[in-house]
């Protein structure tokens, strides 16, 4: 079957898949298996440190596939210093950038004389209209069910993304609680363009950053097993509930601030847990799909599992 959709002509890519940012974790391996898989594979460029070591990234991705691929900035709690990494993707000539976290504005000025297609991730639709009038080429909109930073409103990927679609005019991909082609086809029957999927991939063997305790976690968790952390300082994000996780909530409860935070939601604090697999001074980003992940596959492997699937529900409905 033809997978042609607007997001699959707008990145040059086979299916309307898009690999998410991952802090920490998407770099060269994951991106590129992505990415060779028909998918869109992305660089998460903020969890990089410098300008020369985004270059680096991005010349081992080239080595290791000639298809599209994207570079993923996540910008919210980074504040200024972004600036430099942003020129680097336009220099580049990356095919893809994608923003989060943040006011894509600067950035769009940045490239404005690059030829990369610009996607930025929202969650909520005023978001996602003020994206369409900076002039990105389509929107990623994530629902409640989402691993990571999340919108305030706590409204669900089945709720949000009709809504984002009938109020722009540009593309638009799912994310949010999708993890295998059920969740493809239902965000196309939602009006979405295609689909973004983090924590699935996280749950693959060119994952390599990911620890093994983080991956096995990961299937053995059911869709309760997460919980809402820094809602508390209106940053709300979901995590794997663990030992740790459960020490941070009772810190929101007792001092809600940044400043009692700060060492707890730290970078350093997520290695912890992704990098060496400590539950109990670590924490792991993750969404509600870790109900459906059961295994650790290759991306190939789990893309075309996704393909199959999707497959049967098209013939089934006559698509």
């Amino acid at each position: 079957m033809k997978w042609q959709t607007k997001v699959t002509e707008l990145l040059q890519i086979n299916y309307p898949i898009i690999q998410g940012g991952l802090a920490y974790l998407a770099y060269s391996e994951l991106a590129a298996a992505v990415s060779n898989a028909g998918a869109l594979g992305q660089i998460t460029a903020m969890s990089l440190s410098s300008p020369d070591a985004l270059k680096e990234e991005i010349k081992k991705v080239r080595e290791m596939t000639d298809r599209p691929f994207g570079v993923n900035f996540a910008i919210g709690m980074h504040g200024k210093g972004y600036e430099k990494m942003i020129e680097v993707a336009g220099e580049m000539d990356v095919p893809v950038v994608t923003i989060t976290g943040g006011n894509p504005a600067p950035i769009f000025d940045i490239l404005k004389d690059a030829s990369c297609k610009k996607l930025v991730l929202v969650a909520a639709k005023r978001q996602a209209q003020k994206a369409e009038q900076l002039g990105a080429d389509a929107v990623m909109v994530v629902g409640q069910e989402g691993g990571g930073h999340l919108g305030r409103d706590d409204v669900g990927t089945m709720v949000l993304v009709p809504q984002v679609v009938d109020s722009v005019s540009i593309p638009v991909i799912a994310s949010g609680g999708i993890g295998d082609g059920r969740g493809w086809m239902a965000a196309h029957a939602l009006g979405a363009e295609g689909i973004e999927m983090g924590t699935r991939f996280i749950a693959t063997k060119e994952c390599v950053h990911a620890s093994l305790a983080y991956k096995q976690a990961l299937i053995e968790s059911e869709e309760t097993d997460t919980t809402i952390i820094k809602r508390s300082i209106g940053a709300p994000a979901r995590v794997i509930r663990n030992a740790f996780t459960n020490e941070i909530l009772g810190v929101e409860q007792k001092t809600p601030t940044y400043e009692a935070l700060k060492s707890y939601i730290s970078g350093e604090a997520n290695k912890k847990f992704i990098y060496d697999g400590d539950a109990t001074k670590g924490f792991g980003w993750a969404g509600q799909v870790t109900g459906l992940i059961q295994d650790v596959p290759s991306v190939e492997e789990l893309i075309q599992r996704m393909v199959v699937q999707a497959e049967k529900i098209r013939l089934k409905w006559g698509q």
